[in-house]
């Protein structure tokens, strides 16, 4: 089987979950070819992994002028009624205003040069990640090459503006939706036709928990990771805050932050002002096997997002036994357990934050007995041998017109329920 992946950017060194689940296919016998809009800049080539997907990859932009005019006029005389109608496609989705109709003709011309090299590549499905800009190209691509197309619905973002992204009109005419949550599938039915519900599927990101090493909790905790981008919906002056009261109970309490983005000097003079200078260690942007390092040497993984997905990094840090202090938004508690193998807080809550990093750093046994639970969640739930091994007999069954459930133990809950109340 032959298939193309698409994002925006790719490989990014925020977006390894996508690398992973290429790595996955390939290692399965799928022929993946990887193609991005925009090449991937060198602060994202934090390892080998990163550097040897970008020179693998076909980058659309910036296009050669000659082969775009080419790409298109051989799209035109294949199929002039599919050209016309991926036109009208492009007309009737377009963004209002000025902006948004120039935006529509660049993704146009982008679809164009996706679709000539799928074609010319003979490959008989593509896939999307990240549905806003990449998802408009991927679904005009696949209207003007008369090949089918998915993709795989993460959110937030694209639940900020849906109407905008033409979300409807995306699941519509995909062959199938990969959610990679309960929250983002219901999130998408809200403008998905009834009769397209049961194409959207739960495929999880996932991990390989087998490449991490179980900590040890036997002392007194003081050690914080955070991983994230720095942006504004990370929410990270919510933790320095909490972490500016944390250090009057723990003098050497020490927080990593792992990543890099547009806020990192607006918290870096945070971090001063707060006199955390001492406390808070910012390291930028980290190759996988460098992440897997910096959670193996943590007490407490802390996440204080305002929107997310389900983070990887949550996945990673309970794989290594890590307890985790989380955000309770979008699909996150399908990961945590409140309780159980971590703590969910109101987002933006700093006192609630505080209390729970409190409780966990004091008490050994407490972080022992989350570690184990979530090491044996992301086992059962979110591997990515389990998942991708799903979405491989998805892209093969769809292809072949047959309809997956919605998850594989779907039916077989539904049933046990059924015999329950005879």
């Amino acid at each position: 089987m032959r298939i193309a992946y698409l994002t925006g950017e790719y490989p990014r060194a925020t977006d390894t979950f996508i690398q992973r689940e290429v790595t996955t296919l390939r290692e399965m016998g799928v022929d993946v070819h990887t193609f991005s809009v925009r090449r991937t800049g060198d602060e994202h080539m934090v390892g080998e992994e990163q550097k040897l997907e970008r020179d693998r990859t076909f980058y659309i932009l910036p296009p050669n002028p000659i082969h775009l005019l080419l790409a298109h006029l051989s799209l035109l005389f294949a199929s002039p009624k599919r050209y016309l109608q991926a036109i009208k496609l492009a007309l009737s989705t377009s963004q209002p205003g000025l902006r948004g109709a120039l935006y529509q003709f660049f993704y146009f011309l982008e679809a164009g040069i996706l679709a000539k090299q799928i074609k010319k590549r003979q490959i008989v499905h593509l896939h999307n990640h990240i549905v806003e800009a990449s998802g408009t190209v991927a679904m005009l691509a696949a209207q003007m090459g008369g090949f089918t197309y998915s993709f795989t619905l993460h959110g937030p973002y694209i639940f900020f503006r849906p109407y905008q992204w033409r979300l409807d009109e995306k699941i519509k005419r995909s062959l199938f939706v990969c959610c990679i949550s309960y929250y983002a599938r219901s999130q998408g039915m809200i403008f998905a036709p009834t009769d397209k519900w049961n194409r959207m599927h739960i495929i999880h990101c996932g991990i390989d928990p087998a490449l991490f090493d179980v900590v040890s909790h036997n002392e007194f905790g003081k050690r914080l990771l955070f991983i994230g981008r720095l942006a504004a919906a990370k929410g990270l002056p919510i933790l320095l805050e909490s972490l500016a009261t944390l250090k009057r109970l723990h003098p050497n309490i020490l927080l990593t932050v792992v990543g890099d983005g547009p806020d990192r000097q607006k918290l870096e003079q945070m971090t001063t002002t707060l006199r955390l200078s001492q406390n808070v260690n910012f390291v930028g942007y980290k190759s996988q096997a460098e992440v897997r390092n910096y959670v193996q040497q943590t007490d407490v993984f802390v996440m204080s997002s305002f929107a997310e997905g389900i983070p990887v990094v949550l996945m990673e840090a309970m794989a290594a036994g890590v307890p985790v202090v989380a955000t309770q938004i979008a699909g996150i508690s399908e990961l945590v357990e409140d309780g159980v193998n971590g703590y969910l807080v109101p987002p933006g809550d700093t006192v609630s934050l505080t209390e729970c990093i409190a409780k966990l750093l004091g008490d050994d046994e407490m972080r022992a007995a989350f570690g184990t639970a979530g090491r044996a969640k992301v086992e059962k739930d979110f591997n990515i041998h389990h998942e991708v091994a799903r979405l491989h007999r998805l892209i093969s069954h769809s292809l072949q017109g047959k309809v997956e459930p919605i998850r594989p133990d779907y039916q077989q809950q539904i049933e046990k329920i059924s015999l329950k109340h005879i």
